[in-house]
């Protein structure tokens, strides 16, 4: 190489011919077939490499797992024992794992010499990066853990207050299940002391049976017709005299009887045992309703921890085929604690949409950041959009919020890293920077922003490919 060869990399255009001349005695140029690690992540940082030509890829171990970082084909790009100019900090190691994507050529200068001929070269230079290095890796770690912890300490609340609410319910219900269950063992046993005939009991059982099967398709009423229908039945028990009629209409309405359905059991039971044998009923239906109660409980609790699984993506590959609407609905459950009552959620999905290539945990934390400063946004109040479509070859995403609108002075500044229009000690300024990195580096999408009073919407791009 020349020094002109040189010069036509970027980072060693305005270096003077006796640093140039350095570098082509120092340097070695090295070529790699398709598919070699050049590099491994851990290993000993000895080599400085510039990319002369062909095409590399950075991974990093998360969990176990290769995780791309970038994917570069630009000539002069960098990677290697990039802190070189560190110096003699303890023995420094590669941070990443290197792949030759395509057949390519790196520019390779041994770190420990062009580390101590830079410090002669660019002396104030070096202090400057080497200050700037350990102050940003030193305050986004405390800053980052800080936000994990406060992220996970909203989540953890919000998914404990969702949890309360059915399983709350779900005690209740048994409790009362208990009782009720032992107040039909002794209407039963009042039955039975009336020396019942066989076929009459049979047949007090055949309608207890119709009636509970209706509890489960009984139809849903407006508080008018559950009044007027609780009326009508309270006046039928008290027709024929059953003792606390009012007490039991209530219970046959919301089982969708009727004071027809109470003469059937008339006809089937004669006047004599009709007192116990209403009675009787209403105890096996108020059991059947306490059960359907139990039962939409619990499921609402594994729906809750199923949602709480796929937000998580627990037991499931970094990198995989998605349906974004799954990581959505699981960060809106995620969040509903937060969310409150005051906002609305309005779902404006297209659900024919295709899967993605996607990073679903990765995502999740970008739903999570936008509907989080969405929801803050509108202070309590007001509504709260997630629409899904599709533009050309890609799956569009927007969280749209009713908040004040992001001033146009300071629209371009939020993206930056530490950046936040909250108040001090409420936000990090990192969210929407780890938004931005996740959505356009990671996934090679895009995101975007409009937003005017009353009307913000982040617009997010993902490649279908």
């Amino acid at each position: 190489m020349t020094r002109a060869d040189l010069r036509g990399l970027f980072l060693f255009e305005h270096l003077a011919d006796d640093q140039l001349d350095w570098i082509l005695e120092h340097a070695v140029r090295e070529d790699y077939p398709a598919g070699t690690v050049i590099i491994r992540e851990g290993d000993p940082a000895t080599c400085f490499y510039v990319l002369l030509s062909g095409a590399l890829r950075l991974t990093r171990l998360v969990g176990g797992s290769e995780l791309d970082l970038i994917r570069s084909e630009q000539r002069g790009a960098y990677c290697g024992a990039t802190q070189f100019f560190m110096g003699q900090r303890g023995e420094q190691r590669y941070s990443a794992s290197v792949h030759a994507v395509s057949d390519l050529t790196f520019l390779t200068l041994p770190a420990e010499e062009f580390a101590a001929q830079f410090r002669g070269w660019f002396p104030m230079a070096t202090h400057l990066l080497d200050g700037m290095f350990l102050g940003m890796r030193n305050s986004e770690a405390v800053i980052g853990s800080r936000q994990r912890l406060l992220a996970l300490g909203e989540l953890s609340a919000g998914l404990t207050h969702e949890l309360n609410n059915p399983a709350a319910a779900a005690v209740r219900a048994t409790a009362a299940l208990r009782e009720r269950v032992a107040g039909m063992r002794h209407k039963l046993a009042l039955l039975a002391k009336k020396d019942i005939e066989p076929d009459l009991l049979e047949q007090l059982l055949d309608v207890q049976e119709r009636l509970v099967k209706q509890v489960a398709s009984a139809p849903r009423l407006t508080a008018m017709q559950q009044a007027d229908r609780e009326d009508e039945v309270g006046d039928w028990l008290e027709e024929h005299e059953i003792e606390q009629g009012w007490d039991l209409a209530p219970i046959f309405t919301a089982a969708g009887l009727t004071a027809e359905s109470l003469e059937h059991v008339l006809d089937s039971v004669g006047a004599t045992l009709l007192d116990g044998a209403v009675r009787w009923l209403a105890y096996a239906l108020e059991t059947e309703m306490l059960m359907a109660e139990i039962e939409d409980s619990t499921t609402r609790v594994s729906t809750l921890v199923g949602a709480a699984k796929q937000y998580s993506q627990m037991d499931r590959a970094p990198h995989q085929w998605i349906d974004v609407h799954d990581g959505l609905e699981s960060t809106l459950v995620m969040l509903g604690g937060k969310i409150g009552a005051g906002v609305t959620v309005v779902r404006d999905f297209d659900r024919s949409l295709p899967p993605v290539p996607a990073y679903a945990g990765e995502l999740n934390q970008v739903w999570t950041n936008l509907i989080d400063n969405a929801v803050g946004a509108m202070n309590g109040s007001g509504t709260l959009t997630v629409h899904t479509g599709r533009t050309a070859d890609r799956v569009r995403v927007e969280i749209r919020d009713t908040g004040p609108g992001i001033p146009a002075e300071i629209r371009e500044r939020i993206f930056e890293p530490f950046f936040s229009t909250k108040p001090a000690g409420e936000g990090t300024g990192l969210g929407l920077d780890i938004s931005r990195r996740i959505i356009v580096d990671r996934h090679g999408g895009a995101l975007r922003v409009e937003s005017e009073p009353g009307d913000t919407r982040f617009e997010i791009l993902l490649p279908l490919d």
